[in-house]
Parts: structure tokens; C-alpha cells; sequence
């Protein structure tokens, strides 16, 4: 029997991989650290370039059956005044753009795989590599052979530590803080937003069973951490004033579904892999979330790699070929989410008046043109030209 395909990490992006890669035929088993596959984390977008990703491998409909799809999204100011709005059936007329809970993309991700595919709390610690295989080492001291070895173990990766030793990610400047809301919130928004201020910025995602995903950011030292029972307070302090239902928001969420992260990204390397072991997602190209593409990209790159997987018998071949494909595109996107999110969270009331009147001229013909680019994904493996050394 052959040696199975490892990966580090059961996040949306290695559960994709796991799933497109039984589907092109290879044995698989997913490696998490956490003790149980549970409900946490907070909403994500399911963009046309993942939905088409996911179409790839036939879970576009499955993950579409259980999604909000979006009509509208809109960006405003914090006194409410629209700024931008964009209408995704213009931009991809057959392809929708989604909203769910995260755990809801991992359900369907985890009975597409099937049973005993993810091995829960196994933290992954490191690797030995050879020609013809790959050894995962666990922290409990277990040592698990593979042909191959695909670190998607997160932003910051244990695989990509020992892989490449470029050090930890870079700290974007702001924080956020995500939250999803009790079933029935009302009023349901109509459709996602995101509204500016100063140096905070808010989101509002209605997604399934009639719950609001929000998130707020803002420009603050790393580690911060916040007072118990003052969480709300603060929050209200930064948005309190702004346009409804960011109040309402803030106010329905239990203060205990209210998580904090500090965001951080990496320039884009040149190199992923070596041999037979490569990295997968924010692994492999972590970015901020402002272009709400990081899950979106994960998905694509476990259906191109295993894709590429199938099309070329020999591994390290195809892992290089995985990579090539990858680098370009995922490099061009982490610089827009940086540069849109600096934008986003200056301070100087000069520079913000400034910033929203351009983006409000900005011709919504051009923005069109920008996320018709972003929407597209392809896997067109055997078109690619000779991979890197």
C-alpha cells in the first residue's frame, strides 16, 4: 500500500487538500493539534475563486446549500455615508459570493473526507526528509511516514520554521476582534459592509441561522489583552457612536464569543518547498484579512495542489509545479490586502477625508474590474511552463 500524503494542520485549507487529494486518488491523513474538531472561530466569505475551487473538486453546491449569499457589500463611512458598493452577480453573473460560519465550511469539509481522516491532538513539531519520503515528528514523540509532507499549520507554522527559518510573521500594526451573534438577531443587515474611521474600522456579515458575524480592528500595540467584563465598554468607547446596527451588534454578543487576534502577514517568499515538503496556505502565504481572501486562497491551493498531484507521477516534480502555479498569484494579493488595510487604518483626519472622497469618485466600473481579477481561479496544471529549480 502506498505511503500516505501528511498534513499538518486541519484548518479550512488542509481539509480542502485532504478532500481534493482522495478525490484524485491518494491516501491521506490530516494531523491537528487541537484536542477536538469543535464550533470555533467566526464567519468567513466564500468568494466566486474559492466557490469555483470548491466546484473543482464537486463541494460548491454542498457548501452553497448551507451559506448566506451575498447581494450586496457596501462600504461606508462611521457616520453612515455610503462610499462604495459592489454587487458580485455583476461581477461573476453565475457564480455566488457566500457567507457562513466557519465551523459550518468545516463540517462539510470533514464528512466530504469521511471518518478516521484527521487525527486530533497531534501537534506537529517538525519533519526529516528523504528522497523517497518524509517522517513527521508529533510532540508526544511519535513519528508518522509519509510520502509527502504539506504544512498547512497556520501563520505560525512549525513546517515552515524548520523549512524555510525566515523568522516570525510581521505584525500589521492593528488588531481585531471577531464575533458572531446569537440566532435571530435583528434587524438583518442588508448585506456585508465594512465601515472606516480613524484608525478602526468595523465589518458586519449576516450569515446562516440568523446570525450577524462582525469584526473591528484596530491600530494598537501587539499583545494587548482586554479586561475581563470591560470588553464591551471598550468596544463601545471605539464604535459606540457609529452608524446602526454597530452598537446593537456589539451589545447582543456575549462578551465570551468575543475573540481577539492580533493580526499578522509575511512579504511574499519566493520559496515554499523542498523536496517532498511544501507549505499550503497561511503557512505558506499568510496576509491580513482585508481583502477576506485568506481561507479563499487556502482553498484554491489544496485543489491546484492536488491537482498537480494527479497530473505528474513524480511528487517533488509536482509539488515544485504546485508552487510555481501558486507564487504569483497568492504574492499579488497578500501586497493588496497589506496596502488596502494601511489605507484603512490611518488616523490623520486630513488623510482620512482625502481617502474617502477617492474612494467614493472612484468609478465603480474600475472596481469591477479589480475583483473580476481577484474572483477568478483556474487550475490549468498542464499549460504551466517548466517549474523552478
Amino acid at each position: 500500500m502506498p505511503a500516505p500524503i501528511l498534513i499538518a494542520g486541519g484548518g479550512i485549507g488542509g481539509l480542502t487538500a485532504a478532500v481534493a487529494l482522495r478525490r484524485a486518488g491518494f491516501e491521506v491523513e490530516v494531523f491537528e493539534r487541537a484536542p477536538e474538531i469543535r464550533e470555533v472561530g467566526a464567519g468567513i466569505a466564500i468568494q466566486p475563486n474559492a466557490v469555483l475551487a470548491l466546484r473543482w473538486i464537486g463541494l460548491d453546491r454542498a457548501v452553497t446549500e448551507v451559506s448566506c449569499v451575498e447581494e450586496a457589500l457596501h462600504l461606508w463611512t462611521a457616520g453612515g455615508d455610503l462610499l462604495a458598493r459592489l454587487r458580485p452577480r455583476e461581477i461573476v453573473p453565475d457564480v455566488p459570493f457566500l457567507s457562513l460560519h466557519r465551523a459550518t465550511l468545516q463540517k462539510v469539509l470533514l464528512e466530504a473526507l469521511g471518518p478516521g481522516g484527521v487525527h486530533t491532538g497531534c501537534e506537529c513539531v517538525g519533519f526529516e526528509a528523504r528522497p523517497d519520503g518524509v517522517t513527521l515528528v508529533l510532540r508526544d514523540g511519535r513519528r508518522i511516514e509519509g510520502a509527502a509532507l504539506v504544512g498547512a499549520d497556520g501563520v505560525h507554522s512549525r513546517i515552515r520554521e524548520q523549512l524555510l527559518g525566515d523568522g516570525e510573521p510581521v505584525y500589521a500594526g492593528y488588531t481585531a476582534w471577531r464575533a458572531v451573534t446569537p440566532e435571530g438577531f435583528a434587524p438583518r443587515p442588508a448585506g456585508s459592509s465594512e465601515t472606516w474611521g480613524r484608525g478602526h474600522r468595523f465589518g458586519i456579515v449576516p450569515i446562516e441561522h440568523g446570525r450577524v458575524y462582525w469584526y473591528a480592528t484596530s491600530n494598537a500595540a501587539p499583545g494587548g489583552h482586554d479586561k475581563p467584563g470591560a470588553l464591551h465598554d471598550s468596544l463601545l468607547r471605539n464604535f459606540g457612536s457609529w452608524h446602526a446596527p454597530i452598537r446593537e451588534l456589539i451589545a447582543a454578543t456575549p462578551e465570551s464569543a468575543i475573540l481577539r487576534t492580533d493580526i499578522f502577514h509575511r512579504h511574499p517568499s519566493r520559496r515554499w518547498g523542498r523536496g517532498r515538503v511544501t507549505l499550503l496556505g497561511d503557512a505558506a502565504h499568510p496576509l491580513t484579512p482585508n481583502l477576506g481572501q485568506g481561507a479563499c486562497l487556502a482553498i484554491e491551493d489544496g485543489v491546484v495542489l492536488a491537482d498537480c498531484l494527479r497530473a505528474i507521477p513524480d511528487l517533488a516534480t509536482a509539488l515544485r509545479r504546485y508552487e510555481t502555479l501558486r507564487r504569483r498569484r497568492t504574492a499579488g494579493i497578500v501586497l493588496r490586502a497589506w496596502h488596502l488595510g494601511w489605507i484603512g487604518q490611518w488616523e490623520s483626519p486630513l488623510a482620512c477625508r482625502l481617502r474617502d472622497r477617492i474612494v467614493a469618485w472612484t468609478p465603480g466600473a474600475f472596481n469591477r474590474l479589480q475583483m473580476r481579477r481577484l474572483f477568478r481561479f483556474t487550475s490549468f496544471t498542464n499549460s504551466l511552463p517548466a517549474p523552478e529549480d
